[in-house]
């Protein structure tokens, strides 16, 4: 016991962890993908002082008569070309859930290795949210339908009309990682 109490002290351990990266700098342009085989989802956005402002959305739609490797193709291709006209600097995207068929499961893996492959090339620090943290963030409910996250995404970033489905996913993993930037937070986002 003396040997304890003559010791160095130990500091306290940190029960809210700041965010890894920080701040985003003043013009960060992020990209959030939402990685599926037949739509995969992505969407740009730039940080401001003043709040996120868009920047591009879209998805990446592979028909049912395609083969697999067609569309993982066809995914790589055009999340290429995406980086490469957007520049953004950091990738956000949906990490994997958890399903009862592990056909499906094996899919969207593709399809998500092929997406992060297209951005891993460009030198991108990748990021990955829960689909549930997300709609949390967003909505303010993480068991929230597709449609109440499309018009959260169109009202924060003052879009004229609620983006597709897959592509409001994407922009709403972007808006997310912006939230949660600079802020406490029990969990921090998961580097890949």
């Amino acid at each position: 016991m003396q040997q304890r109490l003559r010791g160095p002290r130990r500091a306290p351990a940190a029960v809210l962890e700041p965010t890894v990266t920080g701040r985003p700098s003043a013009a960060a342009v992020l990209l959030g993908v939402d990685p599926s085989l037949r739509g995969t989802g992505y969407g740009v956005i730039q940080t401001n002082r003043g709040g996120p402002r868009w920047l591009a959305h879209g998805v990446v739609r592979c028909p049912a008569g395609w083969d697999r490797s067609r569309c993982l193709l066809e995914i790589a291709t055009v999340l290429r070309a995406v980086v490469q006209a957007q520049r953004p600097t950091v990738c956000v995207i949906e990490s994997l859930f958890y399903a009862q068929n592990y056909q499906t499961a094996l899919i969207m893996g593709e399809a998500r290795g092929a997406c992060l492959v297209a951005v891993a090339e460009a030198g991108l620090t990748v990021y990955e949210l829960a689909p549930r943290r997300v709609k949390q963030a967003i909505v303010g409910y993480g068991a929230a339908q597709k449609e109440a996250v499309a018009r959260m995404v169109q009202r924060r970033l003052g879009l004229a009309e609620p983006p597709p489905g897959d592509a409001a996913d994407a922009l709403a993993l972007a808006l997310a990682y912006a939230q949660e930037q600079g802020r406490y937070v029990l969990s921090v986002p998961k580097r890949i």
